[in-house]
């Protein structure tokens, strides 16, 4: 979620419900963290009921080790390293999913990295490199053995990218090979299928990711019904309005405001994609580039009538 997980995005899925949101994947190579770029995925959530989370990534055990320790200087509180990010650039520098293909390395990784901080480490992978060598129980045994504390495993392959549906029967497999909590991840887009996922593989806790996207409160909703059994009502299209107006004013905040308004446009599309007349709303607010003019133009969009048709899921 590189470029989404911000900050700002964290801070308002946390106030939702969110247990635990770890920060945007930072380069183990850390020559390069005098960047904007770096030093603002860098940034924890402050006031936060939860742990400062930092997530590295990388293929160089030593350097993935200093990167973790720099990571703790400047706040986290858990280490989270990336072997499950499928992105072609990230795998050809045999980071992320493709270290699934080099069990030793893997574990060197893991010995480096839980030996050189004092908090915990945690992993997130996939169920394996393809489908025909789905080896995500042998490297949730490798972390185990090097003290990895958690494990989040999406249930994709590297291969499948995001294509197709993610298969569970895995995870399952890999919660009763360890003593370690195991965490779910993937197509968990509504209460009812956190439930579902949690009953199919006895994992501890689920991971929502993409249907957080302009739904932040997916996180209390599903709490809500793992708690009760009983679903909450269609979030309210005032609200919508006015988190939607919270998050602009905070990227501001945290961008400045060229930049700001400009990663306010994918969000603006996320919140308002299933309303009624977001089409011509979001043309006319893609051009738009001072922060007033963006709370205009949703004040003008969420007070007419029509977009009163349809509310938020």
């Amino acid at each position: 979620m590189a470029g989404v997980t911000d900050a700002p995005f964290r801070q308002l899925c946390l106030k939702h419900g969110a247990g635990l949101a770890s920060s945007e994947m930072v380069t183990s190579d850390t020559r390069l963290w005098s960047s904007s770029k770096t030093r603002t995925r860098l940034i924890q959530t402050p006031n936060s009921h939860a742990p400062s989370s930092v997530q590295i990534a990388g293929s160089n055990p030593q350097m993935l080790a200093e990167a973790a320790k720099l990571a703790v200087h400047h706040g986290a509180q858990i280490i989270d390293i990336n072997m499950g990010c499928p992105a072609k650039k990230v795998c050809k520098k045999l980071a992320g999913s493709a270290l699934l293909q080099n069990e030793q390395l893997v574990s060197d990784i893991l010995a480096a990295v839980v030996s050189s901080v004092k908090v915990p480490v945690t992993l997130k992978t996939r169920t394996g490199w393809d489908t025909d060598n789905r080896n995500g129980k042998r490297i949730a045994r490798i972390a185990e053995d090097n003290g990895i504390q958690a494990l989040a495993i999406h249930g994709r392959t590297r291969a499948c990218r995001f294509n197709g549906n993610a298969e569970y029967d895995t995870i399952a497999e890999i919660v009763d090979s360890v003593a370690i909590p195991v965490i779910a991840n993937g197509d968990i887009d509504s209460p009812q299928k956190a439930q579902q996922v949690l009953v199919h593989t006895g994992a501890t806790a689920v991971m929502i990711g993409r249907p957080a996207l302009g739904n932040p409160w997916v996180f209390e909703h599903t709490e809500h019904y793992l708690n009760t059994g009983k679903l909450c009502a269609n979030v309210k299209i005032q609200q919508v309005q006015k988190t939607l107006a919270w998050h602009l004013k905070e990227l501001t905040v945290f961008y400045g405001e060229t930049k700001g308004v400009r990663i306010a446009r994918k969000h603006a599309r996320w919140y308002t994609q299933h309303l009624a007349g977001s089409q011509l709303f979001l043309q006319h607010f893609n051009t738009l580039n001072t922060i007033q003019s963006q709370l205009e133009a949703v004040n003008d969009f969420f007070e007419r009538p029509a977009t009163h048709e349809e509310n938020a899921a």
